[in-house]
């Protein structure tokens, strides 16, 4: 029976969005405290009675997390160039995807009421 996993992970960081009209709020720089959900998918183990271990999850996601954008201005990564949370979300699974192949949704809030999720 298929079973889903998530863990979270969280980092600080800084960026702009340079295609929004002049005079809007999210043109101007500005941080957030954001969250990431990732999403795995699969089968148990039988013998581990799991789908993945988490510690295998933190192994993937905590360099690029702690490595590629905790306090950093997103703008500067290539491919964030326009970080909007869909832009992040999907830059996400790109790099993550490869890695872990159960991966089934990832999900990036930028404040406590606004979230996107990604999957394919």
């Amino acid at each position: 029976m298929p079973t889903t996993i998530s863990k979270s992970y969280t980092f600080e960081a800084a960026h702009l969005l340079p295609n929004v009209p002049e005079g809007h709020k999210c043109r101007r720089l500005h941080g957030h405290s954001y969250e990431v959900w990732i999403e795995v998918s699969g089968e148990l183990d039988p013998v581990f009675g799991w789908i993945k271990d988490f510690g295998d999850l933190s192994k993937i996601m905590k360099p690029i997390i702690d490595g590629e954008l905790d306090h950093r201005y997103l703008n500067e990564i290539p491919g964030l160039e326009n970080p909007t949370a869909e832009i992040i979300a999907q830059w996400l699974w790109k790099r993550v995807k490869p890695h872990l192949p159960g991966l089934s949704l990832v999900r990036i809030s930028e404040t406590c009421t606004s979230s996107c999720s990604f999957s394919e």
